[in-house]
């Protein structure tokens, strides 16, 4: 489980002050407005951010002392950040090995990983040949390559057309029940993550303002704040 207990930040101009837990294996939505502190809470969860005070475990490891690298942690960036020199593999195989320098039977996970996301034959390509869905096929690919149970999604699939953002929300579904992982993943249309998704949260003013079901949480009285931070972002 992730528990995060009165996680505090301060900046001149913001303040954050978070408490969440998540059941390990759930898929839980991050919503709420732009500006709010969803980014900077998974930032806090990645080790980007540091808080002043508070707890940070999962599975009951204290996070708080370890490095971005040290943490059972795998993070998906809206702009993909890959690298456009190198092949698809290669920038998989990042999630596996700095180095590049894979195993047969690494260089066979890739393969495999590439297949479940649905780009067999693309190992060679590079990121500038590819559409923007494809290129976040391949940053979610070297996220559950790397094998870390906790991954966070940044408002990955923002860019894309609707169809496509949501044929990759039910990508992200199957993937986590094929190898059991925990994913955070802040979205700004959580109608398309609500019937998907073990849990939702509304994030604001740098709080954990409600947590629960989708259902729950879309059909609370928070659904006019919903609305607006939806529409403004």
């Amino acid at each position: 489980m992730l528990m995060i207990e009165n996680c505090h930040l301060t900046w001149p101009d913001f303040v954050a002050d978070y408490s969440l837990s998540v059941k390990s294996g759930n898929l839980c939505a991050v919503i709420g407005p732009s500006g709010g502190g969803k980014t900077t809470l998974l930032h806090m969860i990645a080790g980007f951010e540091t808080p002043e005070s508070g707890r940070l475990t999962f599975g009951g490891q204290n996070l708080l002392p370890l490095e971005p690298a040290k943490r059972p942690v795998a993070m998906v960036f809206q702009d993909h950040n890959l690298f456009p020199h190198l092949s698809v593999t290669q920038n998989i195989g990042l999630g596996l090995r700095p180095s590049l320098h894979m195993t047969d039977d690494e260089t066979m996970l890739i393969e495999e990983t590439l297949e479940a996301v649905g780009l067999r034959g693309f190992g060679s390509r590079k990121p500038g040949d590819m559409s923007g869905g494809q290129r976040q096929r391949v940053a979610l690919a070297r996220a559950l390559v790397s094998g870390r149970p906790l991954i966070l999604l940044d408002e990955p699939f923002s860019s894309l057309d609707p169809t496509l953002r949501r044929d990759m929300i039910l990508l992200v579904d199957e993937m986590r029940r094929r190898r059991p992982v925990t994913i955070l993943m802040t979205i700004h249309t959580p109608e398309d993550a609500a019937d998907v998704a073990d849990q939702m949260v509304f994030v604001a003013d740098g709080k954990v303002i409600a947590s629960g079901s989708p259902s729950s949480i879309l059909n609370s009285s928070l659904a006019p704040r919903i609305a607006a931070a939806v529409s403004n972002s």
